[in-house]
C-alpha cells in the first residue's frame, strides 16, 4: 500500500487479515530475478547450508468439515496429538472467527464438545472477542510433560457471516472459511498465546506447523479448493462429494467452496499450481494461472525454494484484498499486486512463522519488501514512507487504527528494508534473507533472528534500527 493510497484504502477496509489492496493495478513486465547466490560473509556467520527441517514431533491435526447445503454454516471435528517442550497443564486454542473484526458480520466459531483420554473440561476466555471469547482451553486431568504426548478431539459449528471480504463468508454460490476450526495457539520454546485480539484489520494469532490432514464434505455440484495437497473426491453419495487434502507443515487451514473452473499448471521449481474462478469471473483463470506461476518463480530466484508441494489460489468475488494461507490463497480482487503480496507470504508467515500480535512486521514488510523487489512497479512501499513518525516494530495493540497498522508495518516496513538492501547492496542483502529464512524455516521467528541474520551488514542493521523495527537489544546489540 503506498502513502498515496491510504485515504481511499483507510476508506475501504473491507479486508481482515493480511493483504495488499489495490485499486487498479497497471500491467508490468516481469523484472530479471535477483541474484541469490550466498556471499562468503553470509557463509561466515553461521548460515546454514539447507533448509531447516519442521520439528520431527510437531502437532498433527486431522480436520473434517461439513459444509450445509445452503453453504451458510460448517460443522466438524478436529483431532490434535500434541507434544509439547514445555510442561503443560492445558491446550489452548484460538477462535478467530469470534475477534472484534470478524463476529460483527455474522462469523461466530462455538466448540460443542471436546473429548480425550487426558481431558478434565473445556472452558472460553474472552481475550477481547465477542462471545463466547476469543480462545477456548481445554484441562487436562494432570500436568503433560514435556516430550509427552496427549490426543484431543473437539467438535466444533462454524457460522459463515456475509457483507464484505473476511477469512470467512458467503456470496452466491461461494462459501470460503480459514481459521475456520480452533487453531492450536503455542508458541515453541514459549507456551501457549494468549494475545488479545484487536479492532484492526490485521491477524493477532501465532501456531506452529503441524501434519496436517483436511476433510471437506460438499454439494456434489461443487468444486473445493483448500490448504495442501488435494485429491481427486469420491464418487457422490446422498448428493455430497467429500474433498481430502494432505499438508505436513501447515501453520492454519483455509478452504474455498464454490462452482469454480480450475486450471492447473507447474512452475519451473516444480510446484503444482491450482487456481479456481467463479463463473463470469472479472479475471479469465488462465490468466490468474499465469500470473501465480510467474510470481512463484520470480520469487523462488530471490528466496528460494518454494516451501510447499502445491499452491491453490481461489478468486473470489472482488471485494478488494486478498488473505494467505499455508499453500492457499484466497484471492479477492483481480489484482496482480495482492497476488505477488500473497505469494510473498507462502515463505514469510508460512514457512517463517511469526508472532502476528507481537511481532506483525515479520511477515507484512518482508513479504511487501518482495513484492517491490521482485516487481518494482507495484506502487505497494515508497521511499517517502521513510519519514514517517512511529516504529514498524510495535505490536499490535500499539497501532490506534488500522490506517496507522498499514502505513508503518505495510508501507514504511517495506521501505524500510529496500532501504537497508540499499545500504549494503543487493547480493550481501539478499544472502542475509535467505539465511534468514533458511535457518527459521518452520520455526516462529523473532527479531532477534532478523538482526542474526545480518550480523555482518551493520549498515542494513542502522537502518532497521532507526525505522524502529529492531532495537538495540535485539540479538547482537
Amino acid at each position: 500500500m503506498t502513502s498515496r493510497r491510504v485515504a481511499a484504502v483507510a476508506a475501504a477496509f473491507l479486508l481482515t487479515g493480511c493483504t495488499s489492496f489495490a485499486d487498479t493495478v497497471a500491467e508490468r513486465g516481469r523484472p530479471p530475478a535477483a541474484d541469490p547466490a550466498p556471499t562468503p560473509a553470509a557463509e561466515d556467520q553461521g548460515c546454514p547450508a539447507e533448509r531447516a527441517e519442521p520439528d520431527p514431533d510437531r502437532p498433527e491435526v486431522s480436520l473434517d468439515f461439513v459444509l450445509a447445503d445452503d453453504g451458510r454454516s460448517v460443522t466438524g471435528t478436529e483431532t490434535v496429538v500434541f507434544t509439547p517442550d514445555l510442561d503443560v497443564d492445558e491446550l489452548v486454542f484460538r477462535l478467530v472467527p469470534n475477534g472484534p473484526d470478524s463476529a460483527p458480520a455474522g462469523n461466530r466459531l462455538l466448540v460443542d464438545d471436546v473429548r480425550g483420554d487426558d481431558v478434565a473440561g473445556g472452558r472460553y476466555e474472552g481475550a477481547g472477542a465477542a462471545d463466547p471469547g476469543g480462545l477456548y482451553v481445554v484441562e487436562l486431568e494432570d500436568e503433560l510433560a514435556a516430550g509427552e504426548s496427549t490426543e484431543v478431539e473437539l467438535a466444533f459449528s462454524l457460522a459463515l457471516g456475509s457483507g464484505g471480504f473476511d477469512r470467512f463468508g458467503v456470496d452466491g454460490p461461494a462459501s470460503w472459511w480459514a481459521s475456520g476450526a480452533p487453531l492450536l495457539a503455542w508458541e515453541p520454546g514459549a507456551g501457549w498465546a494468549r494475545d488479545p485480539f484487536v479492532a484492526l484489520s490485521g491477524e493477532t494469532a501465532s501456531s506452529p506447523v503441524a501434519d496436517t490432514e483436511v476433510s471437506v464434505s460438499v454439494p456434489e455440484d461443487l468444486t473445493v479448493l483448500m490448504t495442501g495437497a488435494v485429491a481427486e473426491p469420491g464418487a457422490p453419495r446422498d448428493g455430497r462429494r467429500t474433498w481430502t487434502s494432505t499438508e505436513p507443515v501447515a501453520r492454519d487451514v483455509a478452504v474455498a467452496v464454490g462452482p469454480f473452473t480450475t486450471t492447473e499448471a507447474t512452475t519451473a521449481g516444480g510446484t503444482r499450481v491450482t487456481t479456481g474462478v467463479l463463473p463470469d469471473p472479472d479475471l479469465p483463470g488462465e490468466e490468474l494461472s499465469a500470473w501465480t506461476v510467474a510470481a512463484v518463480d520470480d520469487l523462488e530466484a530471490l528466496l528460494g525454494p518454494f516451501p510447499y508441494d502445491t499452491l491453490s489460489v481461489a478468486l473470489l468475488p472482488d471485494f478488494g484484498g486478498g488473505i494467505e494461507y499455508p499453500s492457499m490463497i484466497l484471492e479477492a480482487t483481480p489484482s496482480r499486486m495482492v497476488l505477488v503480496h500473497e505469494v510473498a507470504h507462502q515463505w514469510f508467515y508460512g514457512m517463517v512463522g511469526n508472532s502476528q500480535f507481537r511481532d506483525p512486521w515479520l511477515d507484512e514488510a518482508f513479504a511487501s519488501w518482495a513484492e517491490a523487489v521482485v516487481d518494482p512497479g507495484s506502487g505497494l512501499v515508497s521511499e517517502a514512507a521513510l519519514d514517517l513518525e512511529g516504529p514498524v516494530g510495535a505490536a499490535m495493540d500499539q497501532y490506534e487504527s488500522s490506517g496507522r497498522y498499514f502505513r508503518l508495518v505495510y508501507d514504511k516496513g517495506g521501505s524500510a528494508l529496500l532501504e537497508a538492501q540499499r545500504a549494503v547492496g543487493d547480493q550481501a542483502f539478499t544472502a542475509a534473507i535467505r539465511c534468514y529464512v533458511d535457518a527459521t524455516a518452520w520455526s516462529i521467528a523473532t527479531p532477534d533472528d532478523v538482526h542474526r541474520a545480518m550480523a555482518d551488514l551493520p549498515a542494513a542493521v542502522d537502518v532497521l534500527r532507526a525505522a524502529g523495527a529492531l532495537d538495540a537489544e535485539d540479538a547482537g546489540g
